[in-house]
């Protein structure tokens, strides 16, 4: 059973904190002991109970004095690949191994500054390179829902051998909507490359926002692709994602393309009428095989919004069809670069050889995994000479068109564009992707889009599948309007209600 004090929302959390009903430490406690509790679903790999504490009991010392922040007394998750000082972070890859960051990255030291409380490292797909969080070194996560047909107890067993049939939950941010949907912790950062906060939230029945590029800071996060990776939260609802972005987002000289942009007070947002905002439906998200019930879902979202006074209008994004290729073009190439400095030279693991050549080639084949390798190797293709024109140039090329596609939906009046978040629910651990990466590719399919284009996407909860698994539906806006994201986003979650995870069974 959970305690009753995890089933609180961030919101409600904060307001029990802020009046004194429940001290920070009562809280803390709590997630300790759920997190203990859940170690089988595999959502953290790192547990800073001892930190957590700490931090709590600092935090009522500042709500008792009259100087709490907006975050006060918080206990949140932190993904793997945020630099967090004194503290392991190894983007859950082997290469990494015993690094603790002397710095602390942007955005956790805002959630500080803030008041929050960190719980713990959060489990990811390898440099954040994977779908479905089971490419980590620290083994796959588990989804708390259960398949379906699955009793209590076949979960369990699950649990304790290889997880083999429990849901993914997910990725590259699987142990963050984990966490978040098993009440471990009260929202947790993530990052998304090409849909790592979106497809998990929608497989989990979270709350999920990518960022316009730039509106969070990229300094202390590890680096997979930097034209697209962006900060942004998991929590479970849409209030909730907002007051963790507002904390979160903001300007850094640190980061070079970081925008020098006013942080607005997202959660003023939610609750906001939509009336006579248009919402554009793009037409070539109508893929080939998409399922019954992903278009059901899709056009009962259409219907949810035009009854809350929202004008639904037909849009083309002619070079989305591009999209898919083109992303698993730019982002291992940009990977292929970015990884280069692990070379075992100066931090992480180190495997000898006879010389400095080998003792690269060594320790770089020993600490990636599969499908980081596969990433860097295509990465290092498309730049070679000869390839780079054919391959690489011709994406970026793409890229423009697909951009140029939105801003001329975004001219023409569109406020928001409705989308599936993903062309199904969560499948199994083991399921896709051992023998054909691309049958996992297929999964960021609605999403890559939108990094592609640098604008801002969420993911909100639509309802259930036929056999009772979370949908989602997406929201992409303009640049640097994520306020309108939240507004339209709560028609959705009102409309749709909670998505409830059934009793813990692990």
């Amino acid at each position: 059973m959970m305690s009753d004090l995890t089933k609180f929302t961030l919101a409600e959390a904060r307001d029990a904190v802020a009046s004194k009903k429940i001290s920070s430490l009562e809280l803390t406690r709590a997630h300790i002991d759920a997190i203990e509790k859940a170690r089988g679903l595999n959502a953290f790999v790192l547990e800073t109970p001892d930190k957590a504490l700490d931090m709590a009991k600092a935090s009522d010392a500042r709500i008792a004095s009259g100087t709490a922040g907006p975050l006060e007394g918080l206990p949140l998750g932190i993904k793997d690949l945020y630099a967090t000082e004194g503290v392991h972070m190894q983007a859950c890859s082997h290469i990494l191994d015993g690094f603790r960051p002397p710095y602390e990255s942007t955005v956790t030291s805002q959630l500080w500054r803030d008041g929050a409380v960190m719980l713990g490292k959060l489990n990811m797909d390898e440099f954040a390179m994977g779908s479905s969080n089971e490419t980590s070194y620290y083994g796959p996560v588990a989804s708390p829902w259960l398949p379906p047909g699955w009793d209590e107890t076949k979960g369990r067993a699950a649990l304790k051998g290889d997880k083999k049939g429990l849901l993914v939950p997910g990725g590259s941010s699987g142990g963050s909507s984990s966490a978040v949907a098993a009440h471990l912790c009260l929202a947790a950062t993530a990052t998304d490359t090409g849909g790592s906060i979106r497809q998990p939230a929608a497989f989990t029945g979270t709350v999920g926002i990518k960022p316009t590029y730039g509106r969070c800071s990229r300094w202390g996060v590890a680096a997979f692709a930097s034209s697209l990776d962006q900060a942004g939260p998991i929590a479970r609802t849409v209030r909730d994602s907002a007051i963790m972005l507002r904390s979160m987002a903001g300007y850094d000289a640190k980061d070079s393309t970081s925008v020098n942009a006013p942080v607005p007070d997202y959660e003023k947002a939610v609750g906001a009428s939509i009336k006579g905002k248009k919402i554009g439906i793009p037409k070539e998200y109508r893929i080939d095989g998409m399922p019954a019930e992903i278009e059901a879902l899709w056009q009962q979202g259409i219907e949810w919004l035009r009854a809350a006074g929202a004008e639904i209008v037909d849009i083309s994004l002619p070079h989305t069809k591009t999209a898919l290729p083109a992303y698993y073009i730019v982002a291992p190439a940009e990977a292929s670069s970015n990884l280069a400095r692990y070379d075992g030279v100066r931090y992480g693991l180190r495997v000898p050889g006879k010389d400095i050549s080998s003792m690269y080639e060594n320790t770089r084949a020993e600490g990636f995994g599969r499908e980081v390798r596969r990433r860097i190797m295509i990465g290092t293709y498309v730049l070679s000479a000869g390839y780079y024109d054919a391959y690489y140039v011709r994406a970026q090329k793409i890229r423009t068109l697909i951009k140029r596609d939105f801003e001329l939906a975004y001219q023409d009046g569109i406020d928001a564009i409705l989308t599936p978040a993903t062309p199904s629910a969560a499948f199994g651990i083991g399921e896709k992707g051992s023998s054909d990466p691309v049958e996992m590719y297929l999964n960021d399919v609605f999403t890559v889009t939108v990094n592609m284009a640098g604008l801002p996407g969420l993911a909100v909860p639509g309802g259930l599948s036929a056999s009772g698994l979370p949908l989602g539906l997406q929201l992409i806006g303009r640049p640097f309007e994520e306020e309108t994201l939240f507004s339209v986003a709560e028609v959705i979650e009102q409309a749709a209600g909670r998505i409830s995870l059934p009793q813990a069974w692990w």
